[in-house]
């Protein structure tokens, strides 16, 4: 794999379709709640520029700008968690409509029915869509309580057949620990799944990880708070740290 191909490209695959997985914490930028329009901007610019290039995009955004349902503890866990799932919409639609405003074609899916605003999710129909290169969103995690967006979109991915899932992150890849908390921390450009295990590295919860090894669907963790880096996660081996088997 060099920097002239992009991770997508050395993969035995005929298509380049990919989901991109984002926190709902990046969207609310240092406001910490709600929507950083200009990261709003930002990100539609990056993902049209990905777009533009011939690649089928799938999104599924976090809910964390609106709620977590981890952290309220005084209802039920299921309940928050479906709080959590509505969150997710919001931000779906959210993007959606920068991205239509940008005149660029969308569609956002509901893992659960609620048709005055989402279609429900059903593979063939997201196929579909990804096949005539609407940028399509997967709101509402997997539909069920107790599983993260991270397993959302490793399941897209196994279930659209996807090449590769972009996780953005507010730091540059896998470290042996956490950059932000460890000046020691190294930076990991490239690791097997057996390894991020055996290291213990936190990069999706199990669940999501346990899938993507399962299915060999290959991993790319990046920094999607800087400008253009969608694409250059894409294409440029060095950005990021990329994990397959």
């Amino acid at each position: 794999m060099t920097n002239s191909k992009s991770d997508i490209d050395h993969l035995s695959t005929t298509s380049k379709r990919l989901i991109l997985k984002i926190s709902g914490e990046f969207l609310a930028g240092d406001k910490g709640y709600g929507f950083d329009e200009t990261i709003l901007d930002q990100l539609a610019e990056d993902i049209i520029e990905v777009n533009n290039l011939g690649y089928e995009i799938g999104i599924v955004i976090g809910g964390g700008n609106f709620f977590r349902g981890r952290e309220l503890t005084s209802i039920d866990r299921a309940a928050a968690d479906n709080v959590g799932m509505l969150a997710t919409i919001q931000n779906a639609l959210v993007v959606s409509e920068v991205l239509k405003q940008k005149n660029y074609q969308t569609e956002v899916y509901s893992a659960f029915p609620i048709d005055k605003i989402a279609k429900y999710f059903t593979y063939q129909s997201a196929e579909k869509a990804l096949r005539s290169k609407k940028i399509c969103f997967f709101s509402a995690g997997t539909g069920n309580p107790f599983f993260t967006t991270d397993t959302a979109a490793v399941l897209r991915a196994i279930e659209l057949n996807c090449n590769l899932v972009l996780k953005g992150t507010m730091v540059d890849g896998i470290y042996t620990s956490d950059p932000k908390k460890c000046d020691k921390a190294i930076f990991i450009p490239e690791i097997s799944y057996s390894e991020a295990l055996q290291k213990q590295l936190k990069i999706m919860d199990m669940t999501a990880f346990s899938l993507a090894r399962d299915f060999k669907i290959p991993i790319k963790v990046f920094n999607i708070a800087k400008k253009r880096n969608i694409k250059k996660a894409l294409l440029e081996k060095s950005v990021g740290t990329f994990v397959s088997e």
